[in-house]
């Protein structure tokens, strides 16, 4: 029997609402155990792209660790804990972070403090933004974002992603054949068990995988082998390389308008969101915009990256249905112990990259199937032209990460395709 509201708002279902194939809703929990380890699939569904972004900038990756999980407990306190996602590196500011510093792709960033004065700014007027949308309201996001326009823009989120693990996470053809051991994995981990084995596919997909590729390499010498030395001589505890900002105007005129496209992928997040617990979150899009921009500032303040809700985590709430906002309160504190820990950054290295490649493309494929249910749900009609060719367009805008440069800033991929499908619907709606 379910027990009634604890302290912080949660009501706790019981075990067997997994054996049915329950739904739990946002203010719904499981018991404690089976929240913290759903938890820790959350975690390690962000962790490879929270750690790739970094990286890719110069950043320290295990800083980005640690304001993932700060800035997930913020956006969880601002919007009241209705709103289940979250915060990891946004990949938005990578174009922009390397142009605003010269960076050489290669080691520390030399001139990470104005990259961090950019990403402060661009919190700012994230921020700014949503006191805006709290102010006035949400009807002219139903009015130019109808159903037709949100599924394509979560769709998008997922096939603009597709490329990472098709093209830059397969080095050779063992490689591409562990992807699909990976995701053949996941898959029979989701049809042919039941109860909390189900519901941690991705967890449970990855072990197995990672289980099978440390057999045809370390054991049958098929590839490359897990290392595990980087574990072994890894702190337990250390502190993560803080760094300070330093505001340069140039920098932050480059690097702030990047709250465009964070809007962007918040506002596809909160439409994915809505579409898979029928529950309608728009009254909170405009605490969710400033829960995302103040992380970003106290991320970019400590000398982290800026953050956005995660495309990964739509996929493993797709997949599991719980939907509970107490997982990402664990996920969050989870990610700040973490932070601390070298050792276990090291652990998530040590996973080989075709199986975090074999994930990916289930993860990605599942925020895209996500966008086609809101046209489901809602019966989109695609025998009206305007349905269909909004939809055409978008999807392939997406997919094909295509870029316009306006000076030195680009809008490419999930940002045109949003802003594309929400100024063509409203080009073509207006003949009635």
């Amino acid at each position: 029997m379910d027990k009634p509201t604890g302290v912080f708002g949660w009501t706790e279902k019981s075990s067997a609402v997994l054996q049915q194939g329950g739904v739990i809703a946002p203010d719904e929990r499981l018991p404690w155990p089976q929240t913290a380890v759903m938890g820790v699939q959350h975690v390690i569904a962000m962790f490879g792209a929270t750690v790739l972004a970094p990286i890719l900038m110069g950043f320290d990756p295990n800083i980005a660790i640690l304001m993932s999980g700060i800035g997930t407990l913020i956006f969880f306190l601002i919007t009241g804990g209705k709103v289940p996602s979250y915060l990891g590196s946004s990949f938005a500011f990578i174009g922009v972070v390397i142009a605003a510093t010269a960076y050489a792709g290669k080691g520390p960033n030399a001139n990470i403090g104005v990259a961090l004065g950019g990403i402060i700014a661009c919190g700012v007027l994230y921020t700014l933004i949503g006191a805006i949308v709290q102010a006035v309201g949400t009807g002219w996001i139903e009015r130019f974002m109808p159903p037709v326009v949100t599924g394509a823009v979560v769709a998008v989120i997922g096939l603009n992603l597709a490329g990472i693990p098709i093209k830059n996470m397969a080095a050779s053809n063992f490689d591409s054949w562990m992807q699909v051991v990976t995701f053949v994995s996941v898959a029979l981990v989701a049809v042919m068990t039941r109860g909390m084995v189900q519901r941690l596919l991705i967890l449970v997909g990855l072990i197995v995988a990672t289980l099978i590729y440390a057999v045809l390499t370390n054991g049958m010498g098929l590839g490359k082998p897990v290392d595990l030395s980087p574990i072994a001589n890894a702190a337990w505890v250390g502190l993560p390389g803080f760094a300070a900002p330093v505001f340069s105007a140039s920098a932050m005129l480059l690097i702030a308008p990047v709250a465009i496209i964070l809007v962007a992928e918040n506002l596809g997040h909160i439409k994915a969101v809505t579409a898979m617990t029928g529950r309608n979150l728009d009254q909170y899009m405009g605490r969710a915009f400033i829960g995302d921009g103040v992380a970003t500032m106290v991320s970019g303040a400590a000398g982290g990256t800026g953050v956005t809700t995660y495309a990964e985590n739509i996929g493993v709430m797709a997949a599991t249905k719980i939907y509970s906002t107490a997982v990402f309160v664990l996920a969050g504190l989870m990610a700040v112990l973490l932070g601390f820990s070298p050792k276990f950054g090291a652990l998530i290295q040590a996973i080989p990259l075709p199986v975090m490649g074999g994930v990916s493309i289930v993860v990605f494929g599942l925020i895209a199937v996500a966008g086609a249910k809101i046209w489901v749900d809602n019966k989109v009609d695609f025998s009206d032209n305007k349905n269909l060719l909004v939809a055409a367009i978008t999807l392939v805008l997406g997919t094909g990460d295509f870029t316009l440069k306006f000076g030195q800033f680009a809008l490419g991929g999930i940002g045109t395709a949003t802003f594309g499908a929400i100024l063509l619907y409203a080009l073509l709606n207006r003949r009635k």
